[in-house]
């Protein structure tokens, strides 16, 4: 066994866990945040994805061992204060999820595109989304979401500098 101290959602856990063990098996089934889906364990269809340090990972290709000492946001820390965040809501709002499976790791990987580029194209959201599938919706709608999202955040960041 190896203990690793990892920062969740902001919450600081220490765990003594296989050295073997997946992230996302950590996550779900030690910290009980079932909210990260494991899908493939190949890494081809993005259900896992979290953020560790800032950044969206695939996180059924990464040993709980090698976040030692790191910061990661699952979909259950998205949320602030009780709000959706404009992607869970965009999701919602513009009906980009069927069966829901894909939906945590697609907002997870929307999330960190729109960190690096708040106001993409539809090409641009797009290319930031193919390392996840979704087999139910087609894709429009999501794009839609991430839009939605996208234009809700620039709106809520002219209003917060106005206010200054």
């Amino acid at each position: 066994m190896t203990t690793i101290t990892v920062t969740v959602n902001g919450v600081r856990y220490t765990s003594d866990v296989e050295p073997r063990l997946l992230l996302v098996h950590y996550l779900r089934e030690h910290l009980n945040l079932t909210g990260t889906h494991i899908g493939c364990d190949t890494s081809q269809c993005g259900a896992c994805v979290v953020h560790v340090n800032g950044v969206s990972v695939k996180s059924c290709t990464m040993l709980a061992v090698q976040c030692d000492g790191a910061e990661i946001t699952t979909i259950e820390g998205l949320a602030s204060d009780g709000q959706l965040h404009p992607l869970q809501e965009g999701f919602w709002e513009k009906h980009g999820l069927q069966c829901g499976f894909c939906t945590p790791g697609m907002i997870m990987a929307a999330a960190d595109l729109l960190k690096r580029n708040p106001n993409p194209t539809e090409d641009e959201i797009r290319h930031g989304l193919e390392g996840n599938l979704c087999r139910c919706t087609g894709y429009e709608n999501i794009v839609r979401a991430v839009r939605y999202a996208a234009e809700k955040m620039a709106a809520t960041q002219a209003a917060d500098q106005s206010v200054r």
